[in-house]
């Protein structure tokens, strides 16, 4: 059960990591 966390919070953080990057870009392209 251990395994199948680590791999959930792995993709979960990959997740997260390309909101931000969507958030910078249309910051970007705003200014």
């Amino acid at each position: 059960m251990s395994r199948v966390v680590k791999k959930r919070r792995k993709k979960m953080r990959k997740h997260k990591h390309k909101k931000l990057l969507k958030r910078t870009r249309t910051q970007r392209k705003r200014k």
